[in-house]
């Protein structure tokens, strides 16, 4: 029997696959053009683990497949050179030893080639290696550095103006982000707008998979946990083909059982804890690669721009941590940024909470003889009462010259400051009742939200942090959380207001509870300084 695969490229004698004739298509149709006249050299991108090197795969059967003996072609991936340094030479003629190695490798009859004269001239129609038109596709071309880049991709150039003396045909770099220009001082690669995003799998794709497996194993996967697995990864191929590996072998509950809701939620926690990913910790790293005051901001705030034309957004984008997010263009703002799914963000979430706060906090959460009775005692969870512990522990470390929100590097932007409260809130939370309750954050609307479910034995709660910005806007957040409430057949629900003062009056003012509808939505105002 066939199996999930997320580790590299599909095989579909052995491996659960879908045909992405459209992707496909496109791919081809960008490479061969016009046959008679020259194809298009263009950029073929997205992050880690999305199908790249399978959909060129497949694009060299097809072309073999409806131009038999038309086309050379010619494909291999740098990735070889990942781990060796390329010194940059000072005769920007010469060709770097490393690279002009794996062109003997890989290119027909072992060619060495010291400059870059004699690199073009092995695309010549008079002298070089092909008689007949070439398709060239260069995949991880990102592993080179942005210097090399450079003066490859202006070569490339040089032919593409000066077709009739060459046979390079089409030509495709493939890769995640330095192809389209963002780490060159040229810009794009050949002045031209072409490139070729891989997009995710559609809930008709994920279905399709999950579909195979069950006629294959014989058994069931309900609808739910294929519609739950593609809005948790909103289709990114290696996390649907890792959730498919988790759920139909690691976790897999035996084949005489339904692979049930039940069993997705044992799944997710070990994916959000437990399991190693390298796509999700490629992600990770990358925002910890300087990145993590913007993504911070992202937890805080819903209406962040976005725009290729910034780098950390830009770099974000290609990398598989946020997606543009298109809205109405009378509120001033054409697209802002979101993550890219919301196990993604779940991910982050406990990453950095982990990175700013630590694994333990400096002192206890609650104190030794508080057995928070009031919290756990009546017929519904206490939560305002929990968050008013959470308020004497801050006074509690103020006492002892300690502060969370300026303990943390300085930067002169607020919502970042502004931002750890909705990390520190959770840490502080996690060690307060864990032992009694299972605690999971939640991001209903992307970002600029962030909601604390707690599951207490059968006792279930909702906290929703939020900041400060006016009084219409923390009204208007009432309303919206009593119809949250409301959704979920919930009676109460409590908001975590957190604002840029210590006025004790202020927050005792802005701390209310309010009856909506059904709702009691009670408001607990958190001062930050």
């Amino acid at each position: 029997m066939r199996r999930f695969h997320s580790h590299g490229p599909v095989d579909k004698d052995i491996h659960f696959s879908v045909p992405r004739t459209d992707i496909v298509r496109q791919y081809l149709d960008q490479l061969i053009d016009h046959p008679e006249k020259g194809g298009n050299y263009f950029t073929v991108w997205a992050p880690q683990q999305t199908g790249k090197t399978w959909l060129t795969r497949q694009v060299v059967q097809e072309i073999n497949h409806r131009y038999p003996d038309q086309y050379e072609i010619l494909s291999f991936s740098l990735e070889i050179l990942r781990d060796i340094s390329i010194p940059e030479n000072q005769n920007s003629d010469e060709i770097p030893n490393a690279f002009s190695d794996i062109i003997s490798e890989k290119f027909p009859h072992e060619p060495v080639v010291k400059n870059w004269k004699e690199f073009r001239d092995m695309f010549s129609r008079n002298r070089g290696l092909w008689d007949r038109p070439l398709i060239l596709m260069i995949d991880d071309v990102d592993i080179l550095p942005s210097f090399l880049l450079d003066v490859l991709v202006g070569q490339f150039r040089e032919m593409y103006l000066d077709r009739e003396a060459n046979w390079l045909h089409g030509l495709s770099l493939i890769g995640v982000q330095a192809v389209l220009g963002v780490d060159s001082q040229r810009g794009s690669p050949f002045n031209i707008q072409r490139s070729l995003h891989v997009p995710n799998f559609t809930l008709d794709e994920v279905t399709d998979l999950f579909d195979q497996y069950q006629q294959e194993s014989g058994q069931v996967v309900e609808p739910e946990v294929v519609g739950t697995v593609y809005e948790s990864t909103k289709g990114q191929p290696g996390l649907v083909g890792w959730f498919g590996e988790l759920l139909t072998e690691k976790y897999n509950p035996g084949q005489n059982a339904p692979i049930n809701a039940s069993i997705w939620n044992a799944v997710l926690r070990k994916a959000l804890f437990v399991e190693w990913n390298n796509t999700v910790l490629n992600i990770v790293k990358k925002v910890r690669m300087g990145y993590v005051p913007n993504v911070l901001g992202l937890f805080s705030r819903s209406d962040v721009s976005f725009s290729v034309y910034t780098e950390w957004c830009a770099y974000l984008y290609m990398n598989g941590v946020i997606v543009p997010d298109f809205t109405d263009e009378s509120s001033g703002i054409t697209s802002v940024c979101r993550f890219s799914c919301p196990f993604i963000q779940k991910r982050l979430y406990n990453a950095l909470t982990d990175d700013l706060i630590g694994d333990r906090l400096p002192m206890l959460a609650i104190e030794p003889l508080d057995d928070l009775a009031d919290v756990f005692g009546g017929e519904t969870l206490n939560l305002p009462s929990l968050l008013d512990r959470y308020k004497t522990y801050l006074i509690r470390m103020k006492a002892k010259g300690l502060n969370p929100f300026k303990d943390q590097p300085p930067r002169t932007d607020l919502h970042y400051t502004e931002a750890v409260g909705y990390f520190h809130l959770y840490a502080w939370m996690k060690q307060a009742v864990e032992d009694v309750c299972v605690i999971s954050p939640e991001f209903p609307t992307g970002n600029g939200k962030v909601d604390l479910h707690l599951k207490c034995k059968n006792k279930f709660g909702i906290i929703e942090i939020k900041s400060f910005r006016s009084h219409a806007r923390t009204q208007s957040g009432i309303l919206q959380a009593a119809s949250y409430a409301r959704s979920l057949n919930l009676t109460s629900i409590t908001i975590a207001l957190f604002v840029p003062l210590d006025d004790v009056s202020v927050l005792a003012s802005l701390s209310k509870e309010i009856q909506c509808d059904g709702v009691v939505v009670t408001v607990v105002a958190i001062g930050w300084t």
